[in-house]
């Protein structure tokens, strides 16, 4: 079942051992880490965001013919599981792509020193793309990290002010387990593939971290905090738990 490809880390003695192999689910392959834990007792396994890769944990020493079978077992349970994530969701000209909550249609320019630039026409959004075909994915993907960066910027001093606090550094990510973060000192961060997402969401995770600036919890006084800056904390936490893999299984490549 199994195709190895390459350890991944060997690390200190306190760190779990991982390695990277293949799996083959129906008419998928997908990577999939094996994550050898010293304080595992049991074989687990879980679907990493987006529907591209898969995680087993399993304890020091299980040879990886139990692996074999333990993922076996599973076939029906990841069958089910990764229906919901659409296969090869990636860039191509005359696909789809949501900018802010709203899907455009691609349309790959052919000009050299074209801009991506995203315009409705006849009611139907399109996004221009410009450059060599192979650089599509890499144009958009560059594209959606700056307007995400441009719409969070704004949103966290807005939200700053608010509540009379200065964020320190903002970064633009591509982070699978967490859309944002806030640190101690203050320094926010953010996965871009929000701005793939309707306004309100992409307000709200600037609210959620900058509350943050204010609450360094997720307590009673936090959501409260989160809620007076964003209005529709709640209606947008509910979207990014229905709707929020299927932006990290979009695919812009490497």
């Amino acid at each position: 079942m199994f195709k190895a490809l390459s350890p991944l880390l060997r690390g200190r003695k306190t760190k779990p051992r991982e390695a990277l192999r293949e799996v083959r689910v129906h008419d998928r392959v997908l990577p999939l880490v094996i994550a050898e834990h010293g304080r595992s007792t049991r074989l687990t396994l879980r679907i990493e965001p987006g529907g591209r890769a898969l995680k087993v944990t399993v304890p020091p020493g299980v040879p990886s013919s139990e692996i074999d079978r333990f993922i076996e077992r599973q076939q029906g349970w990841l069958l089910t599981r990764l229906a919901r994530y659409p296969v090869g969701a990636s860039i191509v000209d005359g696909g789809q792509i949501s900018l802010r909550g709203v899907d455009h249609v691609i349309r790959a320019t052919g000009k050299v020193r074209g801009r991506t630039s995203s315009m409705v026409e006849n009611g139907q959004a399109f996004l221009d793309v410009g450059g060599a075909p192979e650089h599509l994915s890499r144009r958009i993907r560059d594209f959606l990290k700056k307007e995400a960066r441009q719409d969070l910027t704004e949103a966290v001093v807005r939200h700053a002010g608010t509540l009379k606090k200065r964020p320190g550094k903002i970064t633009i990510k591509d982070t699978r387990s967490r859309w944002g973060s806030c640190t101690s000192d203050g320094n926010l961060a953010f996965s871009w593939r929000i701005v793939m997402a309707p306004p309100h969401v992409i307000d709200y995770l600037a609210a959620h971290e900058v509350a943050h600036l204010a609450e360094m919890n997720h307590g009673p006084r936090f959501w409260s905090t989160c809620r007076a800056l964003c209005a529709e904390t709640d209606a947008a936490r509910a979207w990014l738990k229905r709707h929020g893999t299927l932006l990290h299984a979009v695919d812009f490549g490497t």
